[in-house]
């Protein structure tokens, strides 16, 4: 089970960065919508994604045994 919640950890915090990192770009470009979504949820997605991420970590290092 740790080992899942690391990768799960990892895969989510990487999709939100890269996600987040879409949704400057696109913004900086001045674009509003990308794929028919605004880039405020493109942006409330990623952060979301890194949450999930950073909780999964949490998780993660809940379930180790005292040393």
């Amino acid at each position: 089970m740790e080992s899942l919640l690391l990768w799960i950890g990892r895969i989510a915090g990487l999709a939100g960065v890269l996600i987040v990192l879409a949704a400057v770009v696109a913004r900086a470009g001045g674009r509003y919508v990308v794929g028919g979504l605004q880039v405020g949820t493109l942006l409330q997605a990623g952060i979301a994604a890194m949450v999930l991420g950073c909780l999964a970590y949490v998780a993660r290092l809940a379930e180790r045994p005292p040393r």
